[in-house]
């Protein structure tokens, strides 16, 4: 069996973390080592737990996902995220991309596509989901 990937899920609904957590625990490539409520929380647990991949709510307080990707990707560089956001507008995934994560879908992505973003992430590439990357305006980029 090889090594599961272990991951940190940062939302501050419980429903969205208690879906992804339900979904992500039925798949064994995946582990869920911990959940935060914000962004401050996810800087604290990224330190002490460090893990492989962080799935990154971009509207937080008090703060925010993009603040905490900075933070997070300063302190330890080898944490691969990928921000989730309700807004589907590409400016989110250009913002969290500049700020080092790796990744970015929306909450409207399908779940297979979550997990497909997780495992590519985690193998060093980066990913942004379908419904961003057919957009006009991120093809620019």
């Amino acid at each position: 069996m090889q090594k599961q990937i272990r991951i940190i899920l940062v939302d501050d609904h419980q429903v969205v973390r208690d879906s992804w957590k339900f979904l992500l625990d039925r798949d064994d490539r995946f582990t869920i080592i911990g959940q935060c409520t914000n962004g401050a929380e996810a800087i604290e647990q990224a330190g002490i737990l460090r893990p492989d991949v962080m799935l990154m709510d971009i509207n937080m307080t008090p703060i925010n996902g993009f603040e905490a990707t900075k933070a997070i990707i300063e302190q330890s560089p080898e944490i691969k995220i990928i921000g989730v956001s309700a807004n589907n507008h590409p400016s989110y995934a250009h913002k969290i991309l500049e700020l080092g994560a790796r990744g970015f879908v929306t909450k409207s992505s399908p779940f297979d596509e979550l997990m497909s973003a997780i495992v590519q992430v985690y193998n060093g590439e980066e990913y942004v989901c379908r419904e961003i990357r057919n957009e006009p305006s991120f093809r620019q980029r």
